[in-house]
């Protein structure tokens, strides 16, 4: 068997994001069999147990992850020159309580450090975009294993007939890569719902255009167990401790 470094396997447990566990091991906050590791790079084997310590788990319970229902025209992640990303829309103003309570939570500046978005959704493309400091999270929803399902409300013009809405489920490739299977079907006469376990760029455009549909607008509902539900477009609020992905 062989060692793997540290930071790595805390990633892979997830217990935290490599970015995350190199910062606790640089603090002295993790322990490996009861043994307290301070060494960046350090390797150990699988088997053994990690835990961290009270601090280390009380930064992460502060950690925030937001729910905004994004609106056409920001993008997700680091704008080019003349773009808006979405995180501008994250301030006391915006906050959502609904149905006229107040918030779980109140918005604090520190909740804008190191938040990111846990995934992509175009600049053209509405609805529920999660940024979180949570590395686990970040990790559930993107990393390389994920397989929470993202669902799509999309509207198309064009004709599409029976054998290509099958292919529309299973069968087209991106980029040379075939796509994992979908769940695709009508909602009305010119909305579909897709339902997705990957995020390749601009994904469902592209498969539409694969068909000869032409999307006309797009809208995501759902993440894994989280709905967008009646967040209005524009508006954010936290993830509440009962929610999980």
């Amino acid at each position: 068997m062989e060692k793997i470094r540290l930071s790595k396997l805390m990633s892979e447990q997830g217990i935290c994001s490599r970015r995350e566990a190199d910062r606790f091991i640089e603090l002295g906050w993790v322990f490996v069999d009861g043994e307290r590791i301070s060494e960046l790079g350090t390797k150990i084997f699988p088997t053994q147990k990690i835990t961290l310590n009270k601090a280390a788990q009380t930064q992460q319970t502060q950690q925030v992850t937001i729910l905004l229902n994004k609106p056409v025209g920001y993008v997700s992640g680091q704008p080019e020159p003349g773009y808006r990303p979405a995180v501008v829309l994250i301030k006391p103003e915006n906050q959502y309580c609904g149905r006229g309570q107040p918030p779980e939570k109140r918005f604090q500046p520190v909740h804008l450090k190191n938040l990111a978005p846990a995934g992509r959704l175009d600049i053209d493309s509405q609805g529920l975009l999660i940024l979180t400091q949570d590395g686990r999270i970040a990790r559930q929803l993107i990393g390389d294993d994920s397989n929470i399902e993202k669902e799509y409300l999309v509207r198309v013009s064009g004709i599409l007939p029976k054998a290509k809405l099958a292919l529309l489920n299973h069968g087209l490739s991106l980029d040379g890569q075939p796509l994992k299977p979908a769940k695709v079907s009508w909602l009305n006469q010119d909305q579909l719902r897709f339902i997705l376990r990957e995020g390749k760029k601009r994904q469902i455009r592209r498969m539409c255009e694969l068909v000869d549909l032409k999307v006309t607008g797009l809208k995501r509902v759902r993440i894994g167990q989280v709905r967008l539900s009646d967040l209005p477009e524009g508006q954010w609020r936290y993830l509440t401790a009962g929610e999980r992905f």
